[in-house]
């Protein structure tokens, strides 16, 4: 496992720090977003519990960094408590957690390259990273076991029916509201992922600018890639058009209300300075 940030742009939900856990023999990953590293011992307990409960497998070995975030009297009691041996590498050698450092790198430039293409701002940089994060669970395949991580992890093969392009428009239906027969019905959303919690998808609501989940959403992807495959100049554009959604600046409804900043550019700079701190490990290890 391994603990990335801080993030230079907060995320919607104010998160600086993305926490990585995989798995060593399915290459099944999970990702954790923390506002501060102080987070990350309950964060961790929390789901070592979840996972040894839902998959009735004990965990044996945890390997991480010596961050303090991972080497404190929380942590340790935990590991006695419950027989896990916790390895650590050794200062500024960060190929002894290559494994894991590697899949951070896989993360980043898959989500980088879907922030760049939907052309959607970076404070929703963890959206991208968790829509990666379950694709490729899904999606890719371990050679030394033909199967998918989740088939791996679960015993069974997965759907991918459900997939749909992050950052492309989709529509809901404004339940619940007292609408006159002028007023529009449903609002125009951004697709972002599929919920941990449910069976819905997660949008982001260019109208309240808030993230929600809900299962009945009408997507509209045909148009959009036919729109960008007749661009006359596609190039430029992807590499230093800013971003016209002024409706999905963050303001005072946001979710959890917290404050981001401005910055709506993704060009490839600003996605290399984004996720630099996962890079800045990956090369040259932890301080």
């Amino acid at each position: 496992m391994d603990l990335c940030g801080p993030m230079c742009v907060a995320s919607i939900n104010g998160k600086r720090y993305v926490l990585v856990i995989f798995d060593d023999y399915s290459r099944y990953t999970w990702t954790q977003f923390l506002r501060s590293k102080d987070e990350t011992p309950e964060v961790l307990i929390d789901f070592l519990r979840l996972v040894q409960i839902g998959l009735q497998a004990q965990v044996r070995v945890v390997r991480s960094d010596k961050g303090t975030e991972f080497l404190n009297q929380s942590l340790r009691a935990y590991f006695a408590a419950e027989g896990i041996q916790h390895q650590t590498s050794v200062a500024r050698t960060p190929e002894q957690n290559g494994i894991v450092e590697r899949r951070n790198r896989t993360l980043v430039e898959a989500a980088r390259t879907m922030l760049s293409t939907a052309k959607v701002p970076l404070f929703l940089w963890a959206e991208a990273i968790a829509t990666t994060c379950f694709t490729q669970n899904r999606s890719l395949v371990i050679p030394r076991h033909d199967k998918t991580p989740y088939h791996i992890i679960n015993d069974r093969k997965p759907s991918i029916k459900f997939f749909h392009i992050f950052g492309f428009v989709c529509y809901i239906v404004r339940d619940g509201e007292n609408l006159d027969k002028m007023k529009e019905k449903c609002d125009e959303c951004i697709f972002m992922r599929y919920s941990n919690q449910s069976r819905a998808y997660r949008v982001f609501n260019k109208r309240t600018r808030v993230i929600m989940e809900y299962i009945h959403v009408n997507f509209d992807e045909l148009p959009q890639m036919a729109s960008d495959q007749n661009s006359s100049d596609p190039a430029p554009e992807c590499l230093t058009m800013a971003l016209e959604h002024v409706s999905l600046s963050p303001g005072r409804k946001c979710q959890e209300n917290v404050s981001h900043g401005d910055k709506t550019v993704t060009t490839l700079n600003e996605l290399d300075f984004l996720f630099s701190p996962m890079f800045d490990e990956l090369l040259n290890g932890p301080s």
